[in-house]
């Protein structure tokens, strides 16, 4: 699975769950900051990565990944590391 197909399927995610403009879904935006997801946002995105992409995150292993994931390019590392 390449970058592009991770930042696709992402991209669906932030669309149809939280309602994000497709227009503002850039690989480097902030998700908190220019996506204007919230601290509730990102714990539904994560079961919903999680449901996506088929891994399950392991709060003690993953907590200090999770809380530095700002950018869809850190999702995109995130996840390739999970799935792999």
């Amino acid at each position: 699975m390449t970058d592009q197909d991770i930042i696709g399927r992402i991209k669906e995610i932030l669309i149809e769950e939280f309602e994000v403009d497709e227009a503002i879904i850039k690989p480097d935006s902030n998700m908190y900051e220019e996506l204007e997801l919230d601290s509730l946002d990102s714990v539904d995105l994560v079961v919903a990565l999680e449901n996506e992409f088929g891994f399950k995150i392991d709060r003690t292993r993953d907590e200090e990944a999770l809380r530095h994931m700002r950018t869809l390019n850190d999702a995109v590392a995130f996840i390739k590391q999970k799935i792999a």
